[in-house]
């Protein structure tokens, strides 16, 4: 696939998660909240999961956002429901790889391959990981979540 073809996918999927966001709104008996806000912009993520034995059982996101930070919202907690904590650390840590420029196993990351793009665009990075620090401050806050 060219790279302007493989660019075009990749914002289409971006848009996809944008457009219908998997996973928005209030979760009720949320054991683990947090909520990240970008101060140059304003956008605000919350994260919402119920923890239990170390795995994600439930998750959802609330707030407003670019279109960036609401796809990577709504592609985290399709990614992160059902995972252990430990995993839905290691794909967050993934990404912030991927968009360093690091090496990082791209099988693992699924649709968030899509954000290999916003790496050009470093005033952007911070949109795409803004739910992910929102997920790791909620999982600190859950007694439940050792792994």
């Amino acid at each position: 696939m060219t790279d302007s073809r493989a660019e075009a996918l990749y914002q289409e999927t971006i848009l996809e998660h944008y457009r219908r966001p998997r996973n928005k709104g209030e979760l009720p008996h949320a054991n683990a909240r947090a909520t990240v806000t970008n101060p140059t912009c304003g956008d605000e993520i919350g994260v919402e999961a119920i923890v239990d034995a170390g795995v994600i059982r439930d998750i959802r996101f609330t707030g407003q956002g670019c279109s960036i930070a609401q796809a990577s919202a709504s592609m985290m907690t399709e990614m992160a429901r059902g995972a252990s904590v430990g995993a839905a650390r290691r794909t967050g840590e993934a990404l912030r790889k991927l968009l360093a420029k690091e090496a990082v196993t791209r099988d693992a990351l699924g649709d968030l391959l899509a954000f290999e793009v916003v790496a050009r665009y470093p005033a952007r990075v911070g949109c795409a990981m803004m739910p992910w620090r929102a997920l790791e401050q909620a999982l600190q806050t859950s007694a439940n979540s050792t792994f």
